[in-house]
């Protein structure tokens, strides 16, 4: 500030008036580069333009008149005999001026000769006005900045560094008014051109009325109140830089638009878009440390895209991402050139998008009112669609939304959206878009639920929270991730443990922010509830019509080693220090493939149609609360806790640590097995009262692994394993085990090539040769098949498990689930939700469980059963299924053989099935009904019990010893029940049977009980004639009879069967009974599988069929072998001292039966009876069976398989004999029936 001469001269003209100013002003094509950061830093941008202070504060506003002739009278007087006074100024280095409270960032001209002409220039003005010169630095601000040692002020001052050198020859002086508005109480005001004093003429231009800077309508506004997108005049008005290696830099890409869209034939016929949030560096100076790990992420396959929008770059990042030559290769194109090159301008804020591409764009900038956020409006020329001779391009618009969860974080990501959409729409409302970037919308329900329960956010913000992906759907815009997903699957999760699956949460699947694995992610959010997965990135597209999704992935999930060069250590600590491995960023990053359609071809058609489709309903009123929901399921103690959870993990570990023996055999470098959990526990979808179904796969004989592993299971008994039994069915062999006091099923199938590539063969198309397997091989695989393409494609897992739990819930309680009486079972249940859950979620919006749950029972409530099939309409694109009319209900599975899950359905079950179904869906349509309400008290099978005025009951009943056996009885007893209502249906089609899916007992019944006594209901509907007419007495007797025919005919099958029913220690009977006449019941909880020693022994050899060792063999093979395997038994049993065998006349008898049949068998006397026996040290040993012990914890304990036969004491007369497979116990085995017909009391000896 100048200061007053000592004198009173009356011509002195004071200085000190704030409302004037004479400034240099740069020319307008020079703002640019200064404006675009002092827009964002410098509090008085718009108020001044770009300046340099020559006297400030100036003279008072009524001496300007006067101040002006004086200038321009001494600057004449000064340069008498030179033309002009004009000088040059060069604005090349950046310097602060620290103030009390912040401090001022600018630029300035270094050169001493020309600053010292500047400060000359203003003495002379100063004298010509009586006054004294001061200290003076010429200066054009940029901007304030608050600490001076914090990160933020060296990042703004080091941007001012980067600006292009600002040079220009001054040829004017610029006097400034300023100019005040009042609005509503509130001040504000702008320097404008009151008239400037030319220096070569030095005269002075005065303005009538003095004039703005900057002219309001060079932005618009969005009119709509809720957007604060300020749009700039002249749309697309940004070309991009591309790097010419002949000058050695980036330039600025020639615009040559309208010679490129005029060629129809570039149109591209596919892209691929990534994003990628790279993560800034808020330290300075930054460290490259995590620089080349981006760039190698950057520039993996599954990275490497047409389209590459980057989040968070800042001047640092660029101008080292510009230096790679790859990157430049694969990206010629980009919005913003390297900072650090001298001719080009800084990134305007310190986290900035910037978008990469490998064709060329035009771009602008929409900025938001909120300083450093918008998005960059990219429109291509080589995709989007024609209309006639009209081509209409894709417009590209990125975002990167505020982040945080506090109640003014989402209303401004609200608005912020908002204002994107506002703008697409109303300037490119026929245009295909593309929407990339970090949404930065929190997703994780827990998360949401958690910062409402501490307040946090209020309930107001929360429904924001679920308005911005609605915001995004009405527009029309679709989530590639979740389309991508649903149709075609996602693979990346499949190395993911039990614990991943029971520990997320809904929203958090496909998460790009994952705290709980990213350790850079974990440290930005801190601890508490911001600390879960957020599926934040996301790239979204509307035109249907011309994009088709074809893949979604995500990248930068591998962690690399930092760079130790940009830590300046020293070289010998940095070669002793161990390498530190980090990710790229806190994100992961996404990127997905559309192709583009070809509009001369036809629209392919939808090939979806024979799907129903389902109606999206969000749950209203009490309905959709999830928690209470949760809380429901909660209190049945349906979830399993930590303790359950860590229980199963440690019993399938030592499963496979015990059956696998850490295999030393290696193939290609795979390990020779795998065991996977399948069902319920490989879904995630268990309870605490579950079991565990694996299955191994291998490269060796079903013989052979059985083998092996019963072997090594029995040697595991002291570790917690049991070996329960071995089941021969049908489909294979099954081992019943008890590890840890968890239940567990294991199943085997042989396939050399599926075992050593696990799990890639899980991602194999089902037309895939691999797969042309037999058909029992491919039945073996058929679980985990399916279970891996429903965690593959399921869109929200935790929602599915969550209401997967419930629907489950309700089936018990209302008698509906029991996959073997023709009701659901687990795997039907998980392709009725699985299909509801993918059809809701098809554009990407959220859907709560409550959504889920309620729109499954409205949908199929209403399905038409008969003539409709459920089937998921993304894996069956072209179904070929063709329905039978033996199959009442079509529930259609995934992969071969058998396609159609309920295969056990019934018309009696799938008319109980509808009704309960409507029941549902008629309670969750009643005013304030509640999910207390809706599951209730667990009165279901009290319901059942009064609902009938008469019954079926079927009476089972055991006596016998051997528990495995008493299974093997009920079990195939239930088994047949589903005939018995098919017979039912047949002969009364009149009359509803429902079977409750349960045995029941008496009140009174003990679980010590030896003589177990149970029954089965089937509940009649009231019996009624065509044409609902009430039957006659005649009719009635007629129906009775009928009945009494098929209950008659349902025993004589149950008691035909030699090979389950044995009248000497079970009993069954079908009758009708009134109501009253039941008695007091209650639902049996006997467990039929508890261990019993020799209940594992199956002394029979293998007969499933045995499988080759390589895949895709012929059946052929596969039966000779089993043929070559008999002929050697044969061979050998000619050796024995036995004569040579006859034909084989049943299933041998095992050592366990034999050993009951003595001991209790009236008939018998045991102590007549010696068990031979294998001693592992002295051979062949004989004991009295009843010395014989059966406890596995007493000291004489020996284990059945090593019993040879059975004799009598009195005459040496073998009775049984493993060897030759001989039995005259049972009559069993080779050449024993006539043995047994001849009578055990003849004692006729085998030999």
């Amino acid at each position: 500030m100048a200061t007053p001469e000592a004198s009173s001269q009356p011509a002195a003209i004071s200085v000190g008036s704030y409302d004037t100013a004479l400034c240099i002003i740069p020319p307008e094509h020079l703002w640019p580069a200064v404006d675009g950061l002092r827009c964002l830093y410098d509090k008085a941008y718009e108020q001044w333009p770009p300046h340099v202070n020559l006297i400030y504060p100036f003279v008072p506003l009524g001496d300007l008149p006067r101040a002006s002739e004086s200038i321009t009278s001494q600057l004449k007087s000064r340069n008498r005999g030179s033309e002009e006074a004009t000088f040059e100024i060069r604005l090349e280095a950046a310097d602060v001026f620290p103030h009390r409270h912040d401090n001022t960032i600018f630029i300035c001209d270094n050169d001493s000769e020309r600053t010292t002409k500047i400060k000359e220039l203003r003495n002379v003005i100063l004298l010509a006005f009586g006054q004294r010169p001061d200290d003076y630095r010429m200066h054009m601000t940029v901007g304030q900045t608050e600490e001076l040692n914090s990160a933020h002020h060296q990042f703004l001052l080091e941007k001012a560094r980067l600006l292009p050198n600002v040079q220009w020859t001054v040829d004017k002086l610029h006097i400034l008014v300023r100019e005040r508005k009042y609005i509503d109480w509130n001040v504000s005001s702008q320097m404008r051109l009151w008239g400037t004093i030319d220096l070569t003429t030095f005269t002075c231009s005065r303005r009538e009325t003095p004039t703005k800077f900057y002219e309001s309508n060079n932005t618009s506004t969005l009119s709509d109140a809720a957007t604060d997108a300020v749009i700039p005049k002249g749309l697309l008005d940004h070309l991009p830089y591309t790097f010419t290696p002949a000058m050695g830099k980036w330039v600025q890409h020639e615009d040559n638009s309208e010679r490129e869209s005029s060629s129809e034939s570039k149109l591209r016929s596919s892209i691929a878009i990534a994003s990628y949030n790279v993560l800034a560096e808020f330290h300075h100076p930054p460290s490259h440390a995590r620089y080349p790990i981006v760039i190698r992420n950057l520039l993996h396959k599954t990275a490497l895209a047409d389209v590459l929008v980057l989040e968070e770059v800042t001047d640092d990042f660029l101008s080292y991402l510009c230096k790679n030559d790859e990157v430049t290769k694969n990206y010629p194109f980009i919005t913003h050139g390297p900072p650090d090159q001298a001719d080009l301008e800084p990134l305007p804020s310190h986290l900035n998008v910037v978008v990469l591409s490998r064709s060329a764009f035009t771009w602008t900038w929409l900025s938001f009112r909120r300083s450093h956020k918008g998005s960059v409006i990219l429109q291509f020329r080589d995709i989007g669609k024609r209309d006639g001779n009209h081509f209409i391009p894709a417009i590209l618009s990125t975002v990167h939304l505020t982040r945080g969860l506090t109640d003014g974080a989402v209303a401004t990501k609200k608005v912020e959206l908002q204002s994107i959409v506002n703008y697409l729409s109303t300037t490119y409302p026929r245009n295909p878009w593309i929407l990339a970037g970090d949404f930065n919308i929190t997703t994780s329900a827990y998360t949401i639920e958690a910062a409402l329960k501490k307040k946090a956010i209020s309930s107001q913000t929360a429904t924001y929270l679920k308005a911005l992906d609605t915001t995004l759907t009405e527009a029309g815009l679709v989530d590639t991730w979740a389309v991508s997903r649903v149709q075609c699957g996602d693979s990346s999760e499949f190395d993911h443990d039990q614990r991943h699956l029971n520990g997320a949460f809904e929203g958090e699947q496909g998460a790009t922010l994952d705290p709980t694995v990213n350790e850079l992610a974990a440290e930005n959010v801190g601890t508490g509830f911001n600390n879960r997965p957020q599926r934040y990135d996301r790239i979204l597209v509307k035109g249907r019509d011309l994009f088709t999704i074809t893949s979604f992935n995500i990248f930068g999930q591998t962690p690399g080693t930092l760079s130790r060069g940009s830590t300046g250590g020293d070289s010998s600590d940095e070669l002793t220090q161990a390498p530190e491995l980090s990710y790229g960023s806190d994100h992961w990053g996404v990127r997905c493939s559309l192709r583009i359609r070809d509009e001369s071809k036809q629209a392919p058609e939808d090939v979806n149609s024979p799907s129903v489709p389902v109606h999206f309903e969000v749950a209203a009123g009490s309905l959709a609360d999830a928690s209470e929901l949760k809380h429901c399921l909660a209190e049945r103690n349906i979830f399993p806790t930590k303790a359950d959870i860590t229980k199963r993990e440690d019993a399938f570990a030592l499963l496979k640590h015990v059956v696998l023996e850490d295999e030393a055999i290696q193939a290609r470098g795979k390990p020779a097995f795998v065991i996977v959990p399948v069902g319920s526990y490989g879904l995630g979808v268990w309870s605490a009262t579950s079991d565990i179904d694996c299955l191994c796969i291998g490269p060796v004989s079903s013989k052979t692994f059985f083998t092996l592993a019963t072997q090594r299971l029995r040697r595991a008994a002291s570790r917690g394993v049991k070996l329960l039994r071995r089941v021969n069915a049908n489909s294979g062999t099954m081992l019943e085990l008890e590890v840890l006091d968890i239940k567990m099923d294991l199943q085997y199938c042989p396939s050399t090539f599926i075992a050593e590539t696990w799990p890639y063969a899980m991602q194999l198309p089902p037309t895939d040769p691999v797969f042309s397997l037999s058909t029992q091989t491919l039945a073996k695989l058929k679980p985990v098949r399916d279970l891996y393409y429903l965690r593959r494609t399921i869109p929200d897992y935790a929602a599915f498990r969550t209401a997967y739990q419930l629907i489950k819930c309700w089936a018990k309680q209302r008698g509906v689930y029991a996959a073997k009486y023709g009701y659901l079972g687990g795997i039907h249940l998980s392709i009725l939700l699985s299909r509801v859950c993918k059809l809701l979620s098809l554009d990407g919006r959220p859907v709560s469980v409550p959504t889920i749950v309620v729109a499954l029972f409205r949908h199929y409530a209403n399905f038409d059963w008969k003539n409709q099939m459920v089937f998921d309409p993304f894996f069956h694109k072209h179904l070929r299924y063709v329905r039978t009319a033996r199959e009442p209900l079509a529930i259609l599975g995934f992969h071969a053989p058998k396609l159609n899950v309920a295969h056990t359905a019934s018309l009696p079950s799938v008319r109980t099935l509808s009704e309960e179904l409507r029941r549902a869906d008629a309670l969750l349509s009643q005013d304030g009904m509640t999910w207390a309400r809706f599951l209730g008290e667990d009165t279901g099978p009290a319901d059942f019990l009064a609902a009938y005025k008469s019954y079926v009951k079927i009476d089972a009943q055991f006596w016998g010893v051997s528990l495995a056996k008493g299974s093997g009885f009920v079990g195939w007893l239930e088994s047949r029940c589903v005939m018995l209502l098919v017979d039912l249906n047949r002969r009364l089609p009149n009359i509803h049977a429902r079977i409750w899916p349960a045995r029941f007992v008496a009140e009174d019944a003990e679980e010590e009980d030896t003589d177990y006594q149970g029954y089965y209901l089937i509940g009649l509907d009231k019996w009624e004639g065509s044409n609902s007419q009430p039957m006659t007495k005649d009719d009635m007797k007629v129906a009775a009879d009928s009945l009494q025919t098929v209950l008659q005919k349902f025993e004589t099958q149950i008691r035909g069967d030699e090979k389950y029913f044995d009248a000497k220690s079970c009993w069954m009977s079908a009758s009708i009974a009134r109501q009253p006449e039941l008695g007091a019941l209650r639902l049996d909880t006997r467990e039929w599988g508890e261990y019993s020693i020799g209940d594992d022994e199956s002394e029979d050899e293998e007969e499933e069929e045995e499988q080759p060792l390589t895949d895709g063999d012929s059946g052929a093979k596969t039966s000779t072998n089993a043929k070559k395997s008999k002929s050697r038994r044969q061979a050998a049993a000619a050796t024995d001292g036995l004569p040579t065998r006859p034909g084989y006349e049943g299933k041998f008898r095992s050592s366990a039966d034999v050993i009951n049949r003595i001991r209790w068998d009236p008939a018998m006397d045991s102590g007549d009876y010696i068990v031979g026996y294998e001693d592992r040290f002295l051979g062949v040993r004989e004991r009295a069976i009843d010395d014989w012990k059966a406890e596995q914890t007493d000291e004489e304990f020996i284990p059945q398989h090593r019993i040879l036969y059975f004799k009598h004491r009195s005459d040496g007369a073998v009775v049984w004999d493993r060897k030759g497979r001989r039995d005259a116990v049972f009559g069993s085995g080779f050449g024993g029936g006539d043995v047994a017909a001849a009578g055990l009391g003849g004692r006729q000896a085998l030999s």
